[in-house]
C-alpha cells in the first residue's frame, strides 16, 4: 500500500470535505477560459473582465483577503481574493471554508474576475468568483525563499527533474522556454524545406531490415506473420525509394532507436531529420546546410550566435571546409592515405586508442579520427572526403576512389550532420553491403545489413542525389546550451526507478553519512554516526540487503560507498 506523507494525507482530507460539501474536485465541463496571463499584460484595461485558469502557485492569506499568484501555459499573474466580493450574501463559507481551509498550492482553478493595478502598480485580477478545476494530492517541489531572500530546496536533481518531468516544468519556468526553442527549430527547418518545394513523409518505424546506418538495433517480433522486426535505426533506405519512385526532394522527422549506450549526447531514442535532393550532390549540400542552420539559430534565437559552455558558436554561412585526411594529419602526424587494416590498427595502439581486432578500415579511422581530432572543432566545421570503408552508402569520391563523397558538420567537437553525394550504383551498392556482411561475420555488431529490396529499387535507377542527416536533439542542444540531451528531451530514458525503502532512524543517520558519493573508511563512518555495534550492523546489514550501499575492502581497509 502506497505510503503517504504528512501533507499527502491532508491534502486527500480536504479531497473528502470537498465532496461532502458537493462540490465536484475533478468536473468535466468546459471551462469558458478568454484570457491568458500574456493577454492581460498585453491589452491591460482597468475594470475589464476576464476569465482566465490555471495553477494556484502562492498565497498570502490575512484574513477576509488574499493575494495570490496564477500560472498558466504563458506565465504568472497576481490575483486578488476578498471575502465579501466573492461572498456577497451571509454565507461566507466559500471563501472561509472553500478557498481558506480545502484549496492547496498546486490546485487548477478557474477566475471570473476584473482587472486593477495595486497602489504599487502591479496588474492585477480581482476574482469575483472562482471554481476548483483540479485537486492537487501532492504537494509541488517548490522552492522555498526565507526572509532575506535566499531560496533553498529548487527542485533542482536532475535524476529527479527528468523523472518527474511534470513536475519540472511546473516549478521551473525556464524548463519550458528549452522546449518552446525546440518547436521552434522544427517550424523553421520544416519551413525552410516547404519553401522549396521539398516534400515531408512518413516511412516505417518497424522495419524488417534495420538500415541506413551502422549501428545495433531494437529487436522485435510480429505474432501474426511470425517474424522479427526492428525498430527503425535510419529512414534513409526508405526515402532513398521515394526518389526512385520520382520525388525530386524529400524530408523526414524522424524517431530512431539503437541499442548502444547513453551518455550526455545519447539517448537510445532520438530525433532525426533527413532530406534527400535529386539531382544535387555533397558540395551543393554543403552550401545547403549551413544557408538551413543560419536561418535556424536566427528563427530559435535571433541571431546566428549561440552559448554553448564556454565557446560562442557561430552558424552564420559559410563554414570552414577540413578533409578527414587532412584533420587527422594535423592532430596525429599520421597520413591514413593507401595504409592497410594492419598498420591502421598499429597506429591507433601506439596512439593509446582502444581498438580491437573486429574493427575493420574505415572503424578504425573513425576511432583514430573520434579520439584524436573531433573536440577540436569548435566552430562549424565540415570535415570532408571520408575514405570509402567509413561509408557504404556513400558515392565514391570523383576524383579520388579510396574517398568517397561524405561530409560531417562537427560544432563543439561533436558531430550534428552527415552528408553525402548518395550512392546510385546497384553494382556497388551490393558489393559495399556484401563488405559489410563480412564485417558482421567478423563480430561487428553494428554492420549494416544486406537490403535487397533496396537494391532492386536502385536497378530501376535512382537519379543523382544528395542527402543529409541532422540530430535534430544535439542542434538544440548547442542553440540553447545545453550540455547534456536528457536537458531538451521531454521524457529522457532513465534507468528503472529504485523502489521507495522505509528506513529506520539508524538506517537514515548512516546514508546521510554516505550522501557525497565519495568512497568512505568505513570504521571514520561509524564513529561518525554514533551508533552501537549492534545499532551499526543492524543498519548496515539491512543498507546492503536493499542494495542501497556496496561494502568492499581496499587493501587492509574496509570502504563504503552509496551503491
Amino acid at each position: 500500500m502506497q505510503q503517504l506523507s504528512e501533507q499527502e494525507q491532508i491534502r486527500r482530507e480536504k479531497l473528502s470535505a470537498i465532496r461532502k460539501a458537493g462540490i465536484n474536485p475533478y468536473p468535466a465541463d468546459l471551462f469558458p477560459v478568454d484570457h491568458t496571463t500574456t493577454k492581460i499584460k498585453q491589452d491591460f484595461a482597468e475594470g475589464k473582465k476576464v476569465v482566465i485558469a490555471g495553477r494556484l502557485m502562492s498565497r498570502r492569506i490575512q484574513g477576509k483577503a488574499s493575494f495570490a499568484e496564477l500560472q498558466d501555459s504563458n506565465g504568472k499573474i497576481q490575483v486578488y481574493f476578498n471575502r465579501d466580493e466573492i461572498c456577497t450574501g451571509d454565507d461566507k463559507a466559500k471563501y472561509n471554508d472553500f478557498y481558506k481551509k480545502w484549496l492547496d498550492i498546486g490546485d487548477f482553478i478557474g477566475i471570473e474576475g476584473e482587472l486593477f493595478k495595486t497602489q504599487v502598480g502591479e496588474m492585477t485580477v480581482m476574482v469575483k468568483d472562482f471554481h476548483l478545476l483540479s485537486k492537487s494530492l501532492r504537494p509541488l517541489p517548490l522552492p522555498k525563499t526565507d526572509k532575506d531572500g535566499n531560496t533553498y530546496d529548487g527542485f533542482t536533481d536532475p535524476e529527479h527533474r527528468y523523472r518527474q518531468r511534470y513536475a519540472d516544468l511546473a516549478v521551473n519556468p525556464k524548463v519550458k522556454e528549452v522546449f518552446v526553442k525546440r518547436t521552434k527549430l522544427f517550424n523553421a527547418m520544416r519551413n525552410f524545406f516547404n519553401d522549396k518545394g521539398y516534400f515531408e513523409v512518413e516511412t516505417p518505424i518497424l522495419q524488417p531490415i534495420p538500415g541506413g546506418a551502422a549501428a545495433k538495433p531494437f529487436v522485435s517480433h510480429h505474432n501474426a506473420l511470425d517474424i522479427p522486426l526492428y525498430l527503425r535505426i535510419a529512414n534513409e533506405l526508405y526515402l532513398k525509394r521515394l526518389i526512385v519512385g520520382g520525388f525530386d526532394g524529400v524530408y523526414e522527422f524522424s524517431k530512431n532507436f539503437r541499442n548502444e549506450g547513453m551518455d550526455r549526447t545519447h539517448n537510445p531514442e532520438f530525433t532525426a531529420m533527413e532530406i534527400y535532393v535529386a539531382y544535387k550532390d555533397y558540395n551543393w549540400m554543403m552550401e545547403f546546410t549551413e544557408n538551413l542552420l543560419e536561418h535556424c539559430a536566427m528563427a530559435v534565437n535571433g541571431k546566428t550566435e549561440a552559448t554553448f559552455g564556454k565557446h560562442t558558436v557561430d552558424f552564420k554561412a559559410p563554414y570552414k571546409r577540413v578533409t578527414m585526411t587532412d584533420a587527422i594529419k594535423q592532430f596525429t602526424d599520421f597520413d591514413i592515405t593507401g595504409k592497410s587494416e594492419k598498420e591502421l590498427y598499429e597506429a591507433a595502439t601506439k596512439m593509446g586508442i582502444d581498438v580491437d581486432e573486429t574493427m575493420g578500415k574505415g572503424k578504425l579511422i573513425d576511432e583514430i579520427f573520434g579520439e584524436k581530432c573531433e573536440g577540436n572543432f569548435i566552430q562549424p566545421t565540415f570535415i570532408t572526403d571520408y575514405p570509402k570503408e567509413m561509408s557504404p552508402l556513400c558515392k565514391t569520391h570523383r576524383d579520388n576512389p579510396e574517398l568517397t563523397e561524405r561530409f560531417e558538420l562537427m560544432v563543439c567537437g561533436k558531430e550534428i550532420a552527415n552528408a553525402y553525394s548518395e550512392l546510385n550504383d546497384p553494382i556497388d551498392q551490393r558489393e559495399r553491403f556484401e563488405e559489410q556482411l563480412k564485417l558482421s561475420e567478423k563480430g561487428d555488431d553494428e554492420a549494416m545489413f544486406i537490403d535487397n529490396d533496396f537494391l532492386r529499387a536502385l536497378e530501376y535507377g535512382m537519379p543523382p542525389t544528395s542527402g543529409l542527416g541532422i540530430g535534430m536533439d544535439r542542434l538544440i542542444m548547442f542553440l540553447t546550451n545545453n550540455q547534456s540531451i536528457q536537458e531538451v528531451l521531454f521524457f529522457p530514458q532513465m534507468k528503472p526507478e529504485k523502489k521507495q525503502v522505509e528506513l529506520s532512524e539508524e538506517e537514515k543517520s548512516v546514508y546521510t553519512l554516505l550522501k557525497d558519493d565519495q568512497v568512505h573508511d568505513m570504521n571514520l563512518v561509524k564513529e561518525k554516526s554514533g551508533l552501537s555495534n549492534k545499532k551499526w550492523d543492524k543498519a548496515l546489514k539491512s543498507l546492503r540487503k536493499h542494495k542501497m550501499i556496496e561494502v568492499y575492502k581496499e587493501g587492509e581497509v574496509l570502504s563504503i560507498k552509496i551503491a
